[in-house]
């Protein structure tokens, strides 16, 4: 069965160019990087090349960057660095909507005696500058928010959100690691102090990521241990990967708004052909400012889980905004946030894509979709009309 892959904000293949460039290093170029022999100094010239090709897709300096692991490390250390170099500073600023890299951290640091202020969004998961400004306090040690949203496509306002905090000398992080190849971005023009990708999320192996930090914010290492990275990140250097996310930041730097156009179209043909198709479907998040590849749609009294293994039998890969694990019900904590009603909530599809998506795949799903729908709704035990009593 071929698969029909729609779940690119989970991961996404490894593109042709960037296996290619990997290869060597896995094969005869497998010396270590830090070695005093020319056998190892080469491998170190390829890892100066990525740093480069990375710099000029951020359009920042290669000494401001530090290669890590993922999206997950990066924001840890990010987050680490900002209370480890301000130990009088209590108080840390992120949102409801984040990764729960992100969650999970402050979740860590408030049972450490830290204060966390959780910033709301409305019911299309916009966040308010204001209640941005009213949370500042002198103690506030870091601003946390995510540039885009992994479930719902949400781009948030960074910019403007660092020009606030900037105004009290505040330092700031962005989770960058689903907007990179889908926007422009430039750290000479985007005051954040850290901002965090993940080489998986475009077209790079998993296992490799890395982290901007700009050269006059305060910093500490996470990973201790050995020189590498500068005395930043100790370990030795994933050189395969790094290579990989190099070239990859290439490729997805090479022509943004071309080809997010064309998937954003993509896009639109999936969303209204599904709300044009099938009654009580609703689009969670804010359609005028989201990522150009991702759908987040629910159908009323139809469990998420259900429509998810129905496609998957056709070969179609999405993912679901809850999750049904030994019988409890967990809804998206994004979705729940919002607000998005209880008959919605748990039949959210993420249908994310990308630049190898065609359109006879849209197509599959457009085929495919309202019938699965229409049939989950005939053995509902909610019916059509009734109000649902149970989660699972």
């Amino acid at each position: 069965m071929k698969v029909n892959y729609l779940d690119n904000n989970a991961t996404t293949m490894v593109a042709p160019e960037v296996m290619e460039d990997m290869l060597p290093f896995m094969d005869t170029l497998y010396g270590n990087p830090s070695s005093m022999h020319t056998f190892g100094g080469q491998v170190h010239k390829h890892l100066n090349l990525a740093r480069q090709r990375t710099a000029e897709a951020l359009d920042c300096s290669p000494e401001e960057l530090i290669f890590t692991s993922g999206g997950t490390e990066g924001d840890n250390a990010a987050i680490f660095a900002a209370v480890n170099s301000q130990p009088d500073k209590r108080h840390l600023i992120t949102t409801r909507v984040e990764h729960p890299a992100v969650l999970n951290t402050c979740k860590y640091l408030e049972g450490r005696g830290y204060e966390v202020t959780y910033l709301p969004v409305d019911n299309s998961g916009r966040l308010n500058l204001e209640q941005l400004r009213d949370s500042l306090r002198p103690d506030t040690a870091l601003v946390s928010v995510m540039y885009a949203n992994n479930e719902t496509g949400n781009v948030y306002p960074v910019q403007a959100m660092v020009e606030v905090v900037k105004e009290r000398g505040i330092l700031f992080h962005t989770d960058a690691v689903q907007v990179i190849g889908k926007f422009d971005l430039s750290m000479r023009r985007l005051p954040v102090d850290f901002l965090t990708l993940s080489g998986h999320k475009i077209h790079a192996p998993k296992g490799v990521g890395a982290m901007f930090v700009r050269k006059k914010a305060p910093f500490r290492p996470f990973i201790l241990g050995g020189h590498q990275e500068n005395g930043r990140r100790a370990g030795t250097e994933n050189t395969a990967g790094i290579v990989g996310l190099g070239r990859a930041m290439q490729l997805a730097a090479s022509d943004v708004s071309k080809e997010n156009k064309r998937v954003a179209e993509q896009r639109d043909r999936l969303e209204e052909g599904l709300l044009n198709s099938v009654e009580d479907a609703r689009v969670n998040g804010d359609r005028r400012s989201r990522l150009p590849n991702t759908l987040n749609i629910s159908f009323k009294y139809v469990e998420g889980e259900a429509i998810l293994l129905t496609l998957d039998s056709l070969g179609i890969c999405a993912s679901s905004g809850s999750a049904c694990t030994s019988g409890n019900l967990e809804p998206s904590h994004v979705l729940r946030a919002m607000g998005v009603p209880f008959t919605h909530v748990h039949s959210s599809i993420r249908f994310s894509l990308s630049r190898y998506t065609t359109e006879e795949e849209v197509d599959q799903v457009l085929n495919n979709l309202p019938g699965i729908i229409s049939r989950l709704r005939a053995i509902s035990p909610f019916g059509r009309d009734r109000e649902p009593q149970a989660a699972c």
